[in-house]
C-alpha cells in the first residue's frame, strides 16, 4: 500500500442543485491507465443503474436535515468494474438519512473498461476469470487508498458537516466490501472508521487477515445462498475478529443472494439495513456511556 502525501485543503466540491459532489486528492498510478470517461447508465444485464470508469474518486454528500452526529462512507459494489451506484449507493444514503445519519457515496477507483464494463466483466467471467482477478489486483489498492482519504476527508471536515469526528462508518458491499476490509487493514489514527459493515464482502478479491489490534467494531452481512460462494468468507472474517477478542457481529440470512442492496425481495434480507441502524445506535450509546464513566 503505498503511503498518500497530500493536503485536505486540495479536496473541493462542487455543488449541483441539491447535489453536492466532493473531489478526493489522489496519488495516480502509472500501471493503470483509463481512456474512457466516466459514464453512468442502467445494465440490463444487472438490472440496476450504474457507474463505470471511474479515474478520480469522489464523494457524494446526503446531508439531514437534522444531523444526528452520526455518518456513513458509503462503498457499492460491482467487481471492481462497475458501481450499483443506486441500490448499493444513493438508496442507502437516503435511507440513512432518514434516521438523522449524514452518508457520503464513495466512487471509488475502477479497472478501465470499455463503453459497458458489466458486460466485459459478466463475458470474462465466462472466458477468463483469471484476467478478472489480475485487473483487479492491480487497482484494489488505489480502491483502498480512495476509501481512507474519503476517512481523512470526513474527519477533518466533521464540524462543516455538523458530525463527530469519533462516529464515522465504512460501509461497503461485495467489492465495495473488500474496499472496507482493505480500509480496515491499513489505516493509521488519522483515517481509523469507528465503525465497519462489509455487506457480502468479496473476500476472494481480497482474503481474511487477522483482526488490526485495535479492530473497530463491525457488522458483516451476507446470506447463505450467496451464488459467488461468499457465505463462507463472511464466517472466516467474523471468525477472525473472535479469536481476536474483537467486537463483531454477524447476521447470515438463509436466502437473498447475492447484490441484494436495496432491492425488495419480499426476503428477511430486505430488511438488513434496519439491521444495520439498531447494531449501530446500541454501538454508539454503549461507547458513550464508557467515556462518560471514565
Amino acid at each position: 500500500m503505498k503511503t498518500i502525501f497530500f493536503a485536505i485543503l486540495f479536496c473541493f466540491t462542487i455543488t449541483l442543485s441539491s447535489q453536492t459532489i466532493i473531489k478526493l486528492p489522489f496519488d495516480p498510478d502509472e500501471d493503470v491507465t483509463w481512456k474512457g470517461e466516466e459514464k453512468e447508465y442502467y445494465s440490463d444485464i444487472w438490472q440496476t443503474q450504474v457507474v463505470i470508469n471511474v479515474s478520480e474518486p469522489t464523494l457524494e454528500l446526503f446531508a439531514p436535515q437534522k444531523p444526528n452526529g452520526t455518518s456513513v462512507i458509503i462503498a457499492p459494489g460491482g467487481g471492481l468494474y462497475a458501481l450499483s451506484i443506486n441500490s448499493e449507493g444513493k438508496e442507502v444514503a437516503k435511507w440513512l438519512v432518514e434516521k438523522g445519519i449524514t452518508a457520503f457515496v464513495l466512487k471509488y477507483r475502477l479497472v478501465p473498461t470499455g463503453t459497458d464494463g458489466v458486460k466485459e466483466i459478466t463475458e470474462e467471467s465466462t472466458t477468463n476469470p483469471q484476467r478478472i482477478m489480475d485487473r483487479v489486483g492491480t487497482v484494489l489498492p488505489l480502491s483502498i487508498e480512495d476509501g481512507l482519504t474519503a476517512i481523512t476527508y470526513v474527519r477533518n471536515n466533521a464540524s462543516k458537516y455538523n458530525i463527530d469526528p469519533q462516529k464515522i462508518g465504512f460501509m461497503g458491499f461485495s467489492a465495495g466490501g473488500a474496499v472496507t476490509m482493505g480500509v480496515t487493514y491499513n489505516y493509521d489514527e488519522s483515517n481509523k472508521p469507528n465503525f465497519i459493515v462489509p455487506v457480502y464482502p468479496w473476500t476472494t478479491a481480497l482474503p481474511v487477515q487477522p483482526a488490526p489490534q485495535n479492530a473497530p467494531p463491525m457488522l458483516i452481512v451476507c446470506a447463505t445462498d450467496d451464488p459467488l460462494g461468499l457465505a463462507a468468507g463472511s464466517v472466516e472474517l467474523y471468525s477472525s475478529w473472535l479469536k481476536a477478542n474483537k467486537n463483531a457481529a454477524l447476521h447470515m440470512y438463509s436466502k437473498g443472494g447475492h447484490g441484494f442492496g436495496m432491492k425488495k425481495q419480499n426476503l428477511p434480507s430486505d430488511n438488513w439495513i434496519q439491521l444495520f441502524y439498531d447494531w449501530s445506535e446500541l454501538e454508539i450509546s454503549t461507547k458513550e456511556n464508557k467515556l462518560e464513566k471514565m
